[in-house]
């Protein structure tokens, strides 16, 4: 019986679901947000990010040894590696929390992880359904919807930075760790974003 080929494209999807699983993490941490608790919430967030980076070692693996795939080797080298800055980009957001020793959350904070975990799964719904895109079907919507989603969160990146250089300007240090902090957060919005991109320039090349 021959061996059941790799699927890519559920190789991708899953990647998409590592940032889920994150963001759905980070989510909890800050509506039940409690200091003591932001080291063994990094650990678990390592724990998922190791565990994407062996779903991409195999990723590699399998590119290396086949050279017949469902899309060019080179847009999914480098969809790989915009799904895995997501990962690592939700991890960063849980271990600044720590380094930092964040006490108290900025107010539009809980908002914007809100935008992080619905962009993470739209993003993942798009995922799931990228193996059809020679189809109509829902992917495109998806794309929009990603898109819109990561101009969401620039506007209220841009009212938090507002927030902090009008109403904080006698906490500095308030200043520099939430300006770090906002900018973070919406670097995950705009890597989902980039990956959609992408998901639309493969469309267009494939079309």
């Amino acid at each position: 019986m021959p061996k059941a080929r790799f699927d890519y494209f559920d190789a991708l999807a899953q990647q998409g679901e590592y940032s889920c699983q994150e963001a759905r993490m980070l989510l909890e941490f800050v509506q039940e947000f409690n200091p003591a608790d932001a080291k063994q919430n990094s650990w678990a967030m390592h724990e998922i990010e190791n565990a994407a980076d062996m779903q991409t070692h195999e990723l590699f693996l399998h590119l290396a040894r086949e050279f017949i795939t469902p899309i060019d080797r080179e847009d999914i080298i480098e969809m790989t590696h915009r799904l895995d800055d997501i990962v690592d980009y939700i991890e960063d957001v849980s271990q600044q929390l720590y380094m930092y020793d964040v006490r108290t959350l900025h107010p539009n904070m809980l908002k914007m992880v809100e935008l992080i975990v619905l962009t993470t799964e739209t993003l993942h719904s798009a995922l799931k359904e990228f193996r059809n895109f020679k189809a109509k079907g829902t992917l495109g919507e998806l794309i929009i919807e990603v898109n819109d989603i990561e101009e969401e969160a620039d506007s209220l990146f841009l009212l938090s930075m507002r927030d902090l250089y009008r109403n904080h300007t006698d906490d500095p240090v308030f200043i520099m760790i939430w300006s770090n902090m906002f900018a973070r957060m919406e670097r995950v919005v705009d890597a989902c974003e980039n990956v959609a991109d992408m998901m639309s320039t493969i469309v267009l090349k494939n079309s």
